[in-house]
C-alpha cells in the first residue's frame, strides 16, 4: 500500500469518529480559527456546541447580522448588582467566533454548553472579585491560561508555557507560533482534524501530571459542559462538534456518570443575570491593557487570519503606511529590505516562517533607524490595533444605553476605542449639547469623556474634552440604569441622592458645578438647600476654601449658559466673607505639609474672589443714589479691582501710597457707601481679601511659604508697591532669619511656574536680594535649604533659569536698573548692554518691521518711506501692532 493510500485510510476512518468531534483550541489563535474552521467543512457536523453561558444561545443568531462587527462579547451581569459582570470577547480569528458563524451559515444548531452566567456571576461575588476578573475566569479558564480563582494553594499553570518548555523554547508565544500558527502542509494531504488530536494528546498528558492545573473551579464547568453533551447525543447522535478551550478536553472525554456530574453542581450559588452583545477592542484583548485574554498582538493575529497570501509582505506594506501617515519617510525599498531581513533572521533563528519578533525586529533596524521611539507607535496603532467592533441596534441593552446610543447620534458623537481631543464652543446648540451630556456622563460616573486643557482662552464658552470609548463602560452604563431610564433623568435622581449624602461642603459645592455645567434644573435645588445647611454648619477654614472655587466658577459659567445663579450668590459671599475672618489665625502654627497645603487654598481663593468681583448678581435692596456713590468711588463699575487702583484720586486718603490707597478705597466704599449693588459689594469683598493678604505677609508667625505667596499675589494685582516688596523680602532674608524659614518665603514669593522667574529676570533688585541671602547662607545649613531651593527653581523653564544663571554671574549692574540711562549722572551700563537706544540702528529695523506687520510706510518730502523721528511722529496716533 503506498504512502498517499494509508493517508487516504486514515481519513476515512477519521470520518467516522466514534463519538462527538472534540475540538480543542487556544481563545483568539488565528491557527485554531482556521483549524476549526477546515474540520468543520471536513465534518459536516449536525450540531454545533460551543464553549460559552448557556443563557446567551438566543442571542446567537444575531451574530449572522451584516452590522455585527467582531470583535465583540457577550456581556452579563447581575440584575439586582450590574457591577457583578463578566465578559466573553470574541474576535474574527477567535475560534469560537469562527464556528458559531459556520453553524449559522450552514443551517446548523448551535449553543453554549458552560457553566450558566448565574452561577459564575454568583460564585465571583462569593469571592468578591470584580467584573473584569469574571470576564477572565470565563475567558481564559476555558484553556488554562489565566485564572480567575483568587488565592488558591498553588499557582495556576501555564500550560502552552509547559509545552513550550518541553520543546526547548523559551517563549510560549514563540513556540505557538511555530507548531500551530506557521504550520504548513507541503503539498501533502493532512487530516484536518489531526491538529486537535496532537493537542489533545498533549493536553491529557499535561493533567495526568498536573490534575486540575491550579483551576478548582473548572471541575465544575466541565460537570456542567459533559451534562450538556449527553443532552446533545440524545437529540442529534454522535455527529456532534464541540468547540471549547483544549485543557478541557481530556476531562469531555473522560467517562462519568451523570450522577456524579449533577452531584458537583448541587448546591450552586445563583444570581438572576442578563446577556447581551457589547462591542469590544482589540486594545482589550491585549495582556497588558488589564484583561487578560490570552495574546498580546490581537492586531498581529488579525493579520495572519485575514491575510489571503504573503502575510509578512502585506505586514510590512502596512507598517510603511503608517509611517508615511505620521510623515517619516518610508520608500519601497525599505518595505523590500525589510521583508529581506524578517526571512533571514527567521532563517537563521531556525523558524519556518518569519514571526512577529523577526518583523519588529527588521521593521526597527530598517524602518525607524534603530530608534524603539517610531517602533512604539508600530505597537500601539498596529500590533495591539484600535479596531473596534460594533453591534446591531436589535441586540437588547438597557434602556439607559439605548438613550445614550441615540444622543450619541443626534449629536454625532461616535464612540472610538482611539482617543481623541473635542474642542466644544458653548455658544453654538450642538455644541452645548455634547457638553451637557458628557457632564451628565461624568455624574453618573461613566468615564467616557474627561476634561482637558484646551487652548488658551479667558472665556467660559470653550471646553475641551478627551474622549475614549472603553468596553467596560457598559457595564458602567448598566449601573447607572438604577437611577432612571434616561440620561437626565438618570443624572437628576443620581445628584440628588448624593446631595442627601455628602458630608463635606466641598463635596456639595462640586456637585453644585456638576449640576449647573450638566444642565440640571430639577436637581438644582437640592443641591442648593444642602449646600446652605453644610455651609451653616461647617466652620473650618480650609474646608470653606476648598468649597468656594467650585462656586465661584460656578457664578461664572451662568452667563455663557443661560442660567439662574442668583441662588449661590449669597452663599459664595457668606463663605469669603468668613474665609477672610478666620484665615489668618489658621496659617499660623502649621508644618511644613499643613503650610504647602495652605499655599495652594490661598491661590485657589485669590482666583475666586477674582472672579467673584465680576460674576455675582446683584442683591435685592433699598433704592440708593447712585450718582453719588459713582462720583465718590470707581468701584461701581464693571470691574472692581481696576478701578480701586486707577480712582483713588477721588478718595480722602489719595495722598498716601498705593497699598494705602488699594485698602481706604474699597473699605470705605463698602462701609460708608448705602447703596447695594453688586459691584459695591463685591469691591468690598476684594478690599477685605486685599487686607487679609496684607496680614498674611506681615505676620511673623504666619508660615514662610504663605508670607511669600500673600507678598507675590499682592504685588501682581498692583496692591503693593515694589518698593515695598523689596523691603518685605529684605525683612524674610534678614540675617535673622532662618535659613530653612527664609527659603521657604522665597519658595513662595517666586515659587511654581507662575511667572516667579521672569520676575527675578527683570528686577535685578529682588535677584541681588535673593543672590545676597543665598550667599550669606552657613555652610552647615545650606544642605537643609537645598532641598527647598531646587524645588523652587527648578520648575522654571530652561531660558529662564538660563538668563537668571547669567545675571548672576556677571553681578549686579552699577546703579541697578536706573544704571541704563544715557545721562551725565548714569552710571555703567551692565556688561553686554549697550549706553542706551540706538536710534539710527532701530530706524534701519523699523521699515521691515512696519512691512511685516502691514503698516503704512508714508513717502517723506523726499520720495522715500518716512523712517526715524519723522516716521515716528508722522505714525505717533498708529500702534505699531495696528494691521492697516
Amino acid at each position: 500500500m503506498t504512502r498517499a493510500e494509508t493517508t487516504q485510510d486514515e481519513m476515512t476512518r477519521a470520518e467516522r469518529p466514534a463519538g462527538p468531534l472534540l475540538l480543542g483550541v487556544r481563545h483568539h489563535g488565528p491557527g485554531s480559527a482556521r483549524a476549526v474552521r477546515a474540520a468543520l467543512d471536513a465534518a459536516r457536523p449536525q450540531a454545533v456546541l460551543v464553549e460559552g453561558p448557556p443563557e446567551a444561545d438566543a442571542l446567537l443568531p444575531l451574530a449572522a447580522d451584516e452590522r455585527m462587527r467582531p470583535p465583540v462579547a457577550l456581556l452579563a451581569h447581575a440584575v439586582d448588582d450590574p457591577g457583578q459582570a463578566a465578559f466573553w470577547p470574541l474576535a474574527s480569528f477567535s475560534p469560537e467566533w469562527i464556528a458559531i458563524r459556520w453553524a449559522l451559515e450552514h443551517g446548523v444548531p448551535v449553543r453554549f454548553i458552560d457553566l450558566p452566567a448565574a452561577n459564575s456571576l454568583a460564585m465571583t461575588q462569593g469571592n468578591g472579585e470584580g467584573h473584569e476578573d469574571g470576564g477572565a475566569e470565563e475567558d481564559e479558564g476555558a484553556d488554562g491560561e489565566e485564572g480567575a480563582e483568587g488565592p488558591a494553594a498553588r499557582a495556576p499553570i501555564d500550560p502552552i508555557g509547559v509545552l513550550a518548555r518541553t520543546a526547548g523554547y523559551d517563549d510560549p508565544e514563540r513556540w505557538w507560533e511555530d507548531v500551530v500558527e506557521h504550520r504548513t502542509r507541503d503539498g501533502e494531504a493532512v487530516d484536518p482534524r489531526a491538529p486537535f488530536a496532537a493537542l489533545a494528546e498533549a493536553m491529557t498528558a499535561l493533567r495526568e501530571v498536573y490534575g486540575d492545573g491550579g483551576h478548582p473551579r473548572d471541575a465544575v464547568r466541565e460537570a456542567h459542559m459533559r451534562i450538556q453533551l449527553r443532552k446533545a447525543v440524545k437529540e442529534f447522535g454522535d455527529d456532534i462538534a464541540v468547540v471549547c478551550g483544549a485543557w478541557h478536553v481530556p476531562a469531555l472525554g473522560t467517562r462519568t456518570t451523570l450522577t456524579a456530574d449533577r452531584a458537583l453542581l448541587k448546591g450552586l450559588p445563583k444570581v438572576k443575570a442578563e446577556l447581551t452583545w457589547v462591542p469590544w477592542s482589540h486594545r482589550r484583548l491585549a495582556r497588558h491593557s488589564g484583561y487578560g485574554a490570552g495574546i498580546d498582538s490581537p492586531g498581529w493575529y488579525g493579520h495572519l487570519f485575514d491575510a489571503p497570501d504573503r502575510p509578512i509582505e502585506r505586514w510590512m506594506t502596512k507598517v510603511a503606511g503608517l509611517m508615511r501617515d505620521e510623515d517619516r519617510f518610508v520608500s519601497s525599498a525599505h518595505v523590500i529590505e525589510a521583508v529581506r531581513l524578517a526571512e533571514t533572521l527567521a532563517a537563521m533563528r531556525g523558524r519556518p516562517l518569519a514571526g512577529l519578533g523577526e518583523t519588529t525586529d527588521a521593521i526597527r533596524a530598517v524602518m525607524c533607524e534603530g530608534s524603539d521611539v517610531p517602533l512604539a507607535l508600530v505597537q500601539d496603532r498596529l500590533i495591539v490595533g484600535e479596531a473596534l467592533g460594533e453591534v446591531p441596534d436589535t441586540a437588547p441593552a438597557v434602556p439607559l444605553q439605548r438613550d445614550l446610543t441615540r444622543q450619541q447620534r443626534t449629536l454625532r458623537l461616535k464612540p472610538e476605542a482611539q482617543e481623541r481631543e473635542l474642542e466644544l464652543d458653548l455658544r453654538k446648540d450642538n455644541d452645548a449639547a455634547r457638553s451637557r451630556l458628557l457632564h451628565r456622563l461624568r455624574i453618573l460616573a461613566v468615564g467616557w469623556g474627561e476634561p482637558a486643557a484646551g487652548r488658551a482662552s479667558t472665556g467660559t464658552f470653550r471646553e475641551s474634552w478627551r474622549l475614549r470609548w472603553e468596553p467596560e463602560l457598559y457595564v458602567q452604563v448598566a449601573e447607572a440604569g438604577t437611577w432612571g431610564t434616561t440620561v437626565l433623568s438618570a443624572a437628576t435622581a443620581k445628584a440628588g441622592a448624593q446631595a442627601a449624602s455628602a458630608t463635606a461642603l466641598a463635596e456639595v459645592t462640586a456637585l453644585a458645578e456638576q449640576c449647573l455645567l450638566a444642565e440640571l434644573p430639577d436637581a438644582l435645588p437640592v443641591v442648593m438647600r444642602a449646600l446652605a445647611d453644610r455651609a451653616a454648619l461647617d466652620s473650618d477654614v480650609g474646608r470653606l476654601a476648598d468649597a468656594l472655587p467650585a462656586l465661584a466658577r460656578t457664578l461664572r459659567y451662568g452667563d455663557v449658559r443661560s442660567t439662574d445663579t442668583a441662588a449661590l450668590a449669597g452663599v459664595a459671599a457668606g463663605l469669603a466673607e468668613r474665609i477672610c475672618v478666620g484665615l489668618p489665625p489658621a496659617c499660623t502654627g502649621l508644618d511644613a505639609d499643613g503650610a504647602a497645603e495652605l499655599r495652594g487654598r490661598v491661590d485657589a481663593v485669590h482666583t475666586a474672589i477674582g472672579l467673584l468681583t465680576g460674576a455675582a448678581p446683584a442683591k435685592p435692596g433699598p433704592a440708593t443714589d447712585t450718582s453719588t456713590e459713582t462720583g465718590t468711588d470707581a468701584d461701581t463699575s464693571t470691574n472692581a479691582n481696576a478701578n480701586a487702583d486707577t480712582d483713588t484720586s477721588t478718595n480722602a486718603n489719595a495722598n498716601a501710597n498705593a497699598n494705602a490707597n488699594a485698602d481706604t478705597d474699597t473699605d470705605t466704599d463698602a462701609d460708608t457707601g448705602t447703596g447695594t449693588s453688586t459691584n459695591a459689594d463685591t469691591g468690598g469683598l476684594r478690599g477685605r481679601w486685599t487686607a487679609v493678604l496684607h496680614k498674611l505677609a506681615a505676620r511673623d508667625t504666619v508660615a514662610g511659604v504663605v508670607r511669600g505667596r500673600a507678598t507675590r499675589l499682592l504685588l501682581d494685582e498692583g496692591r503693593l508697591a515694589e518698593d515695598d516688596a523689596a523691603r518685605l523680602m529684605g525683612l524674610a532674608l534678614s540675617p535673622g532669619t532662618p535659613p530653612a524659614d527664609a527659603a521657604e518665603w522665597i519658595e513662595g514669593f517666586v515659587g511654581g511656574a507662575a511667572g516667579g522667574g521672569m520676575l527675578l529676570v527683570h528686577d535685578e533688585r529682588l535677584l541681588g536680594l535673593v543672590d545676597a541671602w543665598l550667599t550669606g547662607v552657613p555652610a552647615d545649613r545650606f544642605a537643609d535649604v537645598l532641598p527647598l531651593l531646587r524645588r523652587t527653581f527648578s520648575a522654571y523653564e530652561a531660558g529662564v533659569r538660563r538668563t537668571l544663571g547669567e545675571l548672576v554671574r556677571r553681578g549686579p549692574s552699577a546703579g541697578g536698573p536706573a544704571a541704563t540711562g544715557t545721562g551725565a549722572g548714569a552710571g555703567a551700563p551692565a556688561p553686554g548692554f549697550g549706553q542706551g537706544l540706538d536710534e539710527a540702528r532701530a530706524d534701519g529695523v523699523e521699515p521691515v518691521l512696519r512691512l511685516l506687520l502691514g503698516l503704512h510706510n508714508d513717502p517723506g518730502p523726499d520720495g522715500d518711506a518716512r523712517s526715524g523721528q519723522a516716521g515716528r511722529a508722522a505714525n505717533v496716533e498708529e500702534p505699531l501692532g495696528a494691521t492697516g
